[in-house]
């Protein structure tokens, strides 16, 4: 299993490593914690063993799990990853977490030669919209935004209508720029 650290100045030591079964009540708790859509206890334990290699996540030097993204390659374009979920855990918003752990995967991604990350956004989502332009832009990539889901495609669950989903498509996509080229 890979991992990387990485120190903010004045800030703890963040411990980036894909993840185990373990890990998936965690990422459960988190995703309610931020709000996220929630899928079931157990499709993150799922996740965490069919998936590892794909996702990854951060704990703080305590081992306390501060944020994770999970994604999967497609299967019907085997060149491409698809970003399911990035979730920060308040108490760690503001230190760039979710972009240390966008290029982590990324390093991973070109390693393996895929070419392009895929992921959806809401309209409104301007931190995420601005985190894959950031991510797009280190890589020298093309980014695309498209519709993909209108609220038609959701059903209603009493809280109104679920937003709809652009679809990002950054590439292709190899390895970052080094800062002093």
């Amino acid at each position: 299993m890979s991992s990387q650290t990485t120190r903010a100045a004045g800030r703890e030591d963040v411990r980036l490593s894909h993840p185990s079964p373990e890990d998936g009540p965690h990422m459960w708790r988190l995703a309610a914690d931020t709000g996220m859509d929630v899928n079931s206890p157990y499709a993150y334990t799922l996740w965490c063993r069919d998936f590892a290699a794909t996702s990854v996540v951060a704990r703080d030097a305590d081992g306390r799990m501060a944020a994770y993204v999970t994604g999967y390659v497609r299967p019907d374009s085997p060149d491409t990853y698809f970003l399911w979920q990035v979730a920060v855990d308040p108490a760690y918003q503001g230190r760039r977490l979710a972009r240390r752990m966008l290029d982590f995967i990324g390093e991973r991604l070109a390693d393996r030669g895929l070419r392009y990350l895929e992921a959806t956004v809401t309209p409104d989502n301007e931190a995420s919209r601005a985190l894959f332009a950031s991510f797009a832009r280190n890589l020298d990539a093309d980014v695309a935004w498209s519709p993909l889901f209108g609220a038609e495609h959701f059903p209603t669950d009493g809280e109104g209508p679920h937003d709809p989903e652009d679809l990002v498509r950054i590439g292709p996509i190899g390895r970052p720029h080094d800062a002093d080229a």
